[in-house]
């Protein structure tokens, strides 16, 4: 506990200070200025003792208590208002400043706080909150600076117990998604949709024939029951899987989205998440790997199907970070080969660089000896901001150049890549997620899985 005068205490000295200096320069005697000083002096210090003693003694007996309201979960770079009570069991009200200590990793808006407590009821408190890392936070005990009765000194105290909440990633675009998927209204975000009729492979239901429909799909049998026009509907294949295998090497570390407020890695993770949402919706399996991790941090999430999936994964990879180590493609596709069995949709999501084409193209044939393979790679934000900015000076010439070289090489060597069965995504973090989902519904659609 800290024992700390408030302002009135030292208001009071300061004034008493400048009256005996004051009453020295008017040519009072300076007997009686010490005299008046030290009653005044022994006065106050009698009326705080008086004051600490009581307020201890009641505190002793009938201490606040502090409950920290939280949610299950905070979602990285989405406010939340978090609560917090203060119960006061005894019949003296307290004045009471609070400072709740978060983890560093949040930034905080309302703090400290000033409330008072009346005797026998509740006081709550609010403050705006806002994770910017995924991953696991703590909650230390709250600090409170409680005003004694006479507002002689503060009581320096924590209270509360310490707790802990995970950050997930942003599930903002999956809720959007599957709002704008009911209203039809997808387009808005990027994602391409298509009037399905008899599409797909695996055979959906009987319907009754409408213009348009192909005639090779009619059900002769079914038509002859009913005696009007019978097809067959059909829809994409399900139950096929898919792999994301996300890079967590260093330069997945990059973070020129300002306006997004996240890095590169969290928007290929939100990115990831959505095309799961929308696989498990379509029937699909889905699992995820990491790689480019030390051993211990290294993620496998098996395949698995239904949309309580998607809440597994997430809790499988909320905490995953990207680290310093360089990607070891090779390593990776092993790894994955010796793990995914069954013919799948593997989408690696990484950041690619012409010098890792020798290390990359290897890897990716090896991959496709079994599967299909999307190989999505996120494109620097800053490259198109210097190529396309104006050329007020030389060595703004020279800058929009380098990046207009660099681009084109890095294009260049990404498509010599791709073979027969590749697919390639090549985007700013912020189009990931609609172009993954439109490829997905492409390979979907062609049957090519």
């Amino acid at each position: 506990m800290k024992l700390l005068p408030t302002r009135a205490t030292v208001l009071a000295l300061a004034a008493l200070a400048t009256g005996a200096a004051a009453a020295l320069l008017a040519g009072v005697p300076l007997a009686t200025v010490q005299a008046v000083a030290a009653a005044v002096s022994a006065a106050g210090l009698a009326l705080g003792a008086l004051d600490l003693g009581v307020s201890l003694l009641a505190w002793r007996r009938h201490p606040l208590q502090l409950t920290r309201r939280l949610p299950a979960a905070l979602a990285v770079g989405v406010e939340r208002r978090l609560q917090l009570q203060l119960a006061n069991p005894g019949r003296l009200p307290w004045r009471v400043a609070l400072f709740d200590h978060v983890d560093a990793a949040i930034s905080t808006e309302g703090l400290p706080a000033s409330v008072n407590v009346p005797g026998g009821q509740r006081a709550t408190l609010s403050y705006r909150a806002t994770p910017h890392r995924r991953g696991p936070v703590g909650f230390a005990p709250a600090e409170l600076r409680v005003r004694t009765l006479a507002g002689c000194f503060e009581l320096g105290l924590r209270l509360g117990a310490a707790q802990s909440l995970r950050v997930y990633p942003n599930f903002a675009a999956v809720a959007r998604y599957a709002w704008l998927a009911g209203d039809h209204r997808l387009s808005e975000i990027g994602i391409k949709t298509y009037k399905q009729r008899g599409g797909g492979t695996d055979f959906k239901q009987l319907s009754d024939y409408s213009p348009g429909d192909s005639v090779r799909h009619i059900d002769w049998r079914a038509s002859l029951r009913h005696r009007r026009p019978i097809v067959r509907q059909f829809q994409d294949e399900r139950d096929q899987r898919v792999l994301f295998v996300l890079d967590c090497g260093r330069r997945m570390r990059a973070d020129d989205t300002a306006a997004a407020a996240v890095g590169h890695f969290d928007q290929a993770l939100n990115a990831l998440m959505l095309l799961a949402y929308v696989a498990l919706k379509a029937g699909d399996e889905v699992g995820a790997l990491t790689f480019a991790a030390p051993p211990a941090a290294q993620r496998h999430f098996a395949p698995r199907k239904g949309l309580p999936t998607l809440d597994a994964l997430t809790s499988r990879l909320y905490d995953i970070q990207p680290t310093l180590a360089h990607p070891d493609y090779l390593q990776m596709a092993t790894e994955v080969m010796r793990l995914q069995r069954k013919r799948a949709l593997v989408v690696v999501l990484t950041n690619f660089r012409d010098e890792d084409a020798p290390e990359l193209a290897p890897a990716l044939k090896l991959l496709r000896t079994r599967h299909l393979v999307m190989l999505a790679s996120l494109r620097e934000t800053a490259l198109g901001h210097i190529a396309g900015q104006p050329l007020r000076a030389p060595e703004d010439a020279s800058e929009a150049a380098t990046a207009h070289l660099f681009e084109q090489a890095r294009r260049d060597a990404f498509h010599r890549l791709a073979g027969r069965d590749a697919l390639l995504v090549d985007v700013e973090p912020a189009g990931l997620a609609a172009e993954l989902v439109n490829r997905y519904h492409a390979v979907k659609r062609s049957g090519l899985l």
